[in-house]
């Protein structure tokens, strides 16, 4: 969310990122928002002005009504007061509720206007225009046919799609031996390597609050993407970026305790609406899957530098595992609104011979702060954190990118040096049938 007084005094600045967004049919917010505030400023003065009147007025008649002891004509002096008093209170209170109601109009517009995206975002309508930036490792074709990722695994008994869909539906899995085990294992895997990059461990709620939502990601984010629990002021995540960004709100952080670098496992729950197509049958788009995320709080100059750091993690951890991986720069009308800057990292699938997404890395600028009223103190006064996320793994997704680029012709996988200690020395995955 931006800062109304910016609104205020770049109305066409904020138009023009509109533009750049293909979001034109907003537009019209710009000037909406604009004749809302310039009216709950005149009502804040007249207020303001009321209050100091209201005051002044009401010593006086207190001063009067001493002096009508000995004079009695000051009390009707004093009485003609009391009636302006009594009528500014009247019209104190209509204006105070006005105020109120065009504050609320006023925030309900500024959630929909998009964030300023960073000047070098590549401008384009959809995810079509995103730019591939550099790549990571060999894209490998091998010599043999690589199944599709739910027969892989169910050569190994590892997964059951069909009994899930009897007890929860389509969007839903049983994990099981082998591969449930590799599940955990990168799981595992990942929440140490972001352990050894200096980064504290969470564990956080799995359900959180209508205001948090509401801070973190705009609405249509959160049409699209949240579970809310009945009778309840509350959503399952779909990410614990949500609440471990939320475990700020209405916070004042220390400056010299920042970064704020965590990292977060969490299962996450999404609605996953829309038509998607076929390559994402299976475990690729799924109602429940689990996360190992990233996320930094930091000062807002140091915010461009820690985007840059986090979208590297994750390169080097999926080397590490032999998966080759690009880097694609998402154009700015793939961003969410709260984005001011984001990149895919994705993997390389030796099957569909073509790379697909497995992480998402993002910088959200002053947004969520905004919305969550963080603040940073410091010597210099205070000031409005910035944001980032990045997903390090989010499992079964990356399984598929896992077992493809580590099947052998034999239908065994291999599993990369660093995955052994989780895996209890295992070097490889025989089949079961």
């Amino acid at each position: 969310m931006l800062d109304i007084k910016f609104v205020r005094e770049n109305p066409e600045a904020v138009k023009e990122n509109i533009k750049k967004k293909f979001q034109d049919q907003k537009l019209p917010l710009v000037d909406q928002v604009l004749t809302l505030d310039a009216e709950n400023r005149t009502t804040i003065q007249e207020a303001q002005d009321l209050r100091t009147a209201r005051n002044a007025k009401s010593k006086q008649v207190g001063i009067l009504m001493g002096q009508s002891k000995k004079d009695p004509s000051k009390l009707a002096e004093a009485e003609q007061l009391k009636a302006e008093v009594k009528a500014d209170a009247d019209r104190l209170a209509y204006l105070e509720t006005r105020e109120t109601e065009l504050a609320e109009q006023i925030r309900h517009i500024m959630l929909q206007i998009p964030n300023i995206i960073d000047p070098s975002v590549p401008i384009g309508p959809d995810d079509s225009c995103n730019v591939e930036v550099q790549r990571f490792g060999e894209p490998v074709t091998p010599d043999f046919e690589i199944p599709y990722h739910t027969q892989i695994m169910e050569s190994f008994n590892g997964i059951d799609m069909d009994a899930a869909g009897r007890v929860s539906g389509n969007g839903f899995y049983y994990l099981m031996g082998d591969i449930a085990r590799l599940h955990e294992a990168v799981l595992a895997y990942a929440r140490d390597f972001m352990i050894d990059k200096g980064f504290t461990f969470c564990v956080p709620p799995f359900m959180i609050h209508g205001n948090v939502v509401e801070g973190v990601m705009s609405q249509t984010e959160m049409d699209a993407m949240m579970y809310k629990i009945e009778g309840e002021d509350l959503y399952l995540i779909g990410t614990s970026e949500h609440s471990m960004i939320g475990k700020f709100i209405d916070h004042i952080i220390p400056e010299d305790s920042l970064p704020q670098t965590l990292t977060s496992y969490s299962p996450c729950f999404r609605k996953e609406k829309g038509a998607h197509g076929i390559e994402e049958r299976g475990v690729y788009r799924i109602h429940q899957f689990e996360k190992q995320e990233m996320v930094v709080v930091c000062k807002p100059e140091d915010s461009m530098k820690w985007y840059e750091q986090m979208w590297k993690y994750s390169v080097e951890l999926f080397q590490s595992m032999d998966i080759p991986v690009r880097q694609l720069e998402c154009c700015s009308g793939d961003l969410a609104d709260l984005k001011v800057k984001s990149c895919d990292i994705e993997a390389w699938s030796p099957r569909q011979q073509k790379y697909f997404e497995v992480c998402s890395c993002s910088n959200l600028g002053d947004a969520q702060a905004r919305r969550l009223k963080m603040r940073v103190k410091g010597e210099n006064g205070t000031c409005l954190p910035h944001t980032l996320n990045n997903t390090v793994v989010a499992p079964p997704r990356m399984l598929i990118a896992f077992l493809e680029n580590n099947l052998q012709a034999d239908g065994t996988v291999k599993i990369p040096a660093v995955l052994r200690p989780y895996m209890g020395g295992k070097e490889l995955l025989v089949p079961k049938k």
